[in-house]
């Protein structure tokens, strides 16, 4: 590249400690690294003037603030004066493909409020020199979080080849960022590797025709810039130009980049390929990644609507702690899998403590709405439990059972009571199908069974469902209105509505019956209207699976296959590997045997085994859906190996799509293995059929890693490399990842035509977040027994935030485009007598601020909940 006239071919030297909190050592130790670390550095601001220091990680700082409060005023003295430079913006320098995309808000929400509040600036530049790869979504998430610049190191250059160090970065909303990929090491203290590194870099942005950024400083477990290292700088300086050399930060970079504004290209893609075994390594984490997320989302939500709707106290504070820990986990050693055992004892009482305060917070908030539901009939006088001891219900008059959607969406999911009743109505009086299953107890001969249902629950609401112990109901029977209930037409009742006309005896759905027909007889095969599911009976695998309608076989070959991968070459994190496809066995000797069989659900068990390992899949067909859920029980005692599970899609030119953070991606069908969120599908042309398309996605709860090859897509269920092992010495003391039992879920979803015209996303949501469930009794009340508390119109956008605002002023709703295609949408929330129509861009983020003042109008803010066109601090 040609140098613009009066363009520079400086360096820009930027001083920086990396500092892992965990990694090779628990995070107690880096808390003590850390205030050594920023001791040393505010030590080098006195002693050489020139000097900057550059950090990110705003964890850090309050560690600092908390635990050493005389060095944290020290520290913002020197962020005043300038020398001392905030980048990054986020909590910590997370792993960047695997937290979800509202958590990548969180780091932006939590650590650039932080630094606002604290020092009065806010970082300008993300920075994640260390993260093993990063998603194609940053930039808009980036751009919204206040941060118009970004740096990176991996990929390296051998890893993924990019036409220029520096370039704008692209996400498929538009949003764009300048970005630079570091052309070395985050660190290089000794002596003649510093020198050799500012020249290359110095001839590199001569090459270019732009500047470079040079960093230096001991890293990993901090360390930074020292005394030799900056003398000899200086040295450099004298002898080169001090120009040319310049003692600077990513912020100064990047002023002089945007003053400069050298010809450099647009990349539109994700940043890959790096380590990738850290995607799938240590599951335990992971799994509690993803329950921790959803629940603390849905904790927020309802909370939200029960101190809307009666007063409960919002738990800020509690919920901002859980985040806390939750982000804190997200650190790419420790999300990527590739710290010491001990950190991941720590993470998990860090995640118990999460997912505790979220059950807490979820609890306390459905517990007041229910509460709050005038569930009393004139027949009750008081309570009493004379008639049975696990229930308040008196005479035939049944017993509340309120049960409670997260989803901005109105759902159809089964729902188990964790009894057995007789019948089943819900708020308008119809009556339920019911399925008895097993439950999880063996209390006595009797008390082991629960009762299965399909409840239908409004958009972030509730439905009331009434069971009987004894009283017994027919669905065929047709829809029975409950005494002294009226039927008031086929919309929901919002909650707003629900307390401005609530006596309790007026209700405002339509129900829905349950499904149902005969259930095959055959012990190997799952049948409902739209699907004929048959297992391999020697096996255990999916022999077929035939789309009834078209007749079509949705499987090329034999499905759920349980594959064995050698990985004896790899290290933990996979460095220099990009795929993982040297199969060395297969589960088999299947066991197969029906373990629930009724008119919602009929489910078989698949027990198979390798080695000294086990595998339970629990296959089930609802009567409801056109999708095959599958529970699975891993019992993992294998050794430097990995489990994939096999799904071959019956279809030509296949084309692979998965869900990413906050977005979606296309990817080639070459086998690679990569991250991925709640979904992917493989589409392509029906055999036989040019121009007819279908494909199937695979849904999990739990898992990141996978890879497609062709038309066959493998989900990675397990890999077991030893604890932190850098191709190190592999004797007999060495610790093995993932062993023992694990649970996880995953689902297929067969489909004609686009996935987008499926709501791929949303029944990802539901396998994910499933309703939640409260016994009430009989009270007086001001909500009706079936409430919506916020709905949004467009099937492509998904709410995903619904919390107090940071200031404490409003609300903040926060949803996203899912689709790739513009749409209109309303949002509604009744409570706060609100409803606004927005347009959301293709992929398109958007967050809203609702004041208190019912008079203000709503406003879109950005992820830091400020004005979008407020100008970020210098």
């Amino acid at each position: 590249m040609k140098r613009k006239e009066g363009a520079s071919a400086s360096v820009h030297l930027i001083g920086n400690a990396h500092l892992d909190p965990v990694w090779l050592w628990p995070w107690q130790e880096g808390f003590s690294e850390i205030k050594a670390t920023f001791r040393s550095a505010l030590d080098r601001l006195k002693e050489y003037p020139a000097f900057m220091f550059t950090c990110a990680c705003a964890s850090y700082y309050k560690w600092v603030e908390e635990n050493e409060p005389a060095m944290f005023k020290e520290i913002a003295e020197r962020v005043a004066e300038g020398r001392w430079i905030i980048t990054g913006g986020w909590w910590i320098q997370p792993d960047c493909n695997l937290p979800s995309g509202e958590s990548f808000a969180r780091h932006g929400l939590y650590g650039q409020r932080y630094f606002r509040e604290k020092f009065g600036v806010m970082a300008k530049v993300g920075y994640n020199v260390d993260s093993f790869g990063h998603h194609a979504m940053l930039p808009q998430i980036l751009k919204l979080s206040g941060m118009d610049y970004y740096l990176f190191m991996r990929p390296e250059a051998h890893e993924k080849e990019l036409s220029s160090d520096l370039f704008w970065w692209e996400s498929a909303d538009g949003s764009r960022v300048m970005t630079f990929r570091l052309a070395d090491s985050y660190g290089n203290h000794y002596r003649d590797g510093l020198k050799g590194k500012v020249l290359k870099h110095k001839g590199l942005a001569e090459e270019k025709g732009h500047p470079y950024m040079t960093f230096y400083g001991v890293g990993n477990h901090g360390g930074g810039p020292t005394i030799a290292n900056i003398e000899l700088l200086e040295e450099l300086r004298q002898e080169q130009g001090e120009g040319t050399i310049l003692f600077s930060s990513p912020n100064h970079y990047f002023a002089e980049m945007e003053r400069q504004s050298p010809s450099v290209p647009v990349i539109r893609d994700e940043m890959q390929r790096h380590a990738v075994g850290c995607y799938s390594a240590h599951s335990e984490s992971k799994a509690y990644n993803r329950l921790a997320e959803h629940r603390l989302l849905s904790a927020e939500k309802f909370s939200s609507l029960a101190h809307l709707a009666h007063g409960l106290p919002y738990p800020g504070a509690a919920l901002l702690q859980a985040w806390d820990n939750v982000m804190f986990n997200q650190f790419h050693d420790v999300m990527g899998g590739c710290s010491i055992r001990e950190a991941f004892e720590d993470a998990r009482q860090m995640y118990g403590e999460s997912l505790t305060i979220g059950a807490r917070a979820l609890n306390a908030a459905v517990q007041k709405l229910s509460w709050s539901i005038d569930t009393m009939k004139p027949e009750v006088k008081s309570l009493s439990k004379e008639k049975d001891w696990m229930t308040w219900e008196q005479g035939d008059l049944g017993i509340p059972f309120v049960v409670f959607n997260p989803l901005s969406w109105e759902v159809e999911a089964p729902v188990v009571m964790n009894r057995v009743v007789s019948g089943l109505q819900d708020d308008q009086g119809i009556a339920m199908q019911l399925q008895t299953v097993r439950s999880s107890r063996t209390n006595g001969s009797e008390d082991k069974w629960d009762t299965l249902f399909l409840a239908r629950i409004p958009a972030l609401g509730y439905r009331v469902y009434w069971a009987y112990r004894d009283k017994v109901l027919r669905p065929e029977d047709g829809d029975r209105v409950m005494p002294g209930y009226e039927r008031r037409g086929n919309g929901n009742m919002t909650m707003q509505e629900s307390l401005e006309h609530g006596d309790g005896n007026k209700t405002e759905n339509g129900g829905h019956r349950g499904g149902g027909g005969k259930s095959p007889s055959e012990a190997h095969v799952l049948e409902n209207k739209w699907l004929r599911v048959e297992l391999q009976p020697h096996t255990g695998y999916i022999a077929r699976i035939l789309d009834k309608d078209s007749g079509r076989e949705l499987f090329r070959g034999k499905g759920a296959v349980p594959i064995v991968i050698d990985e004896h070459h790899a290290d933990t994190w996979g460095h220099g590997l990009e795929r993982f496809r040297d199969e060395i066995g297969r589960f088999a000797d299947a066991e197969l045997r029906v373990v629930e069989d009724g008119p919602i659900c009929r489910t078989i068990r698949v027990t198979s085994r390798y080695n000294r390992s086990l595998l339970r899949q629990d296959f089930s067909l609802y009567a409801h859906a056109k999708e095959l859920r599958v529970k699975v029980q891993l019992d993992w005692r294998e050794q430097h190996k990995m489990l994939k599970l096999s799904f071959p899609v019956n279809v030509e030119r296949p084309e692979h799509t998965a869900e990413i953070p906050y977005g979606f991606i296309q990817r080639a069908a070459d086998g690679v293995e990569v991250p991925g969120q709640q979904w992917i599908d493989v589409s392509g042309e029906a055999p036989g059929k040019e121009g007819e398309r279908l494909g199937m996605a695979l849904l999990n709860d739990s898992k990141y890693s996978y890879d497609v090859q062709d038309n066959e897509m493998r989900l990675t269920a397990v890999r077991s490399p030893i604890f932190a092992d850098h191709y190190g010495e592999r004797d007999d003391q060495v610790e093995f990842m993932d062993q023992g039992v694990q649970e996880f879920a995953y689902a297929l979803l067969p489909h004609g035509g686009d996935w987008r015209e499926y709501g791929i996303a949303r029944r990802a949501y539901q396998l994910n977040v499933p309703p939640v469930s409260v016994w009430e009794t009989y009270h007086s009340g001001s909500l009706l027994q079936c409430g919506e508390g916020l709905s949004v119109t467009s099937p492509q956008v998904i709410v995903t935030a619904f919390k107090r605002a940071e200031d404490g002023g409003g609300w903040i709703v926060r949803g996203y485009e899912t689709t790739g295609r513009k749409t209109i949408a309303r949002i509604r929330i009744p409570l706060l007598k609100r409803e606004w129509e927005c347009s959301f861009g293709a992929c398109e983020i958007k967050t809203f601020y609702l004041p208190e003042d019912g008079s203000t109008p709503v406003r879109e803010v950005n992820m830091l909940e400020l004005a979008l066109e407020e100008k970020k601090e210098e």
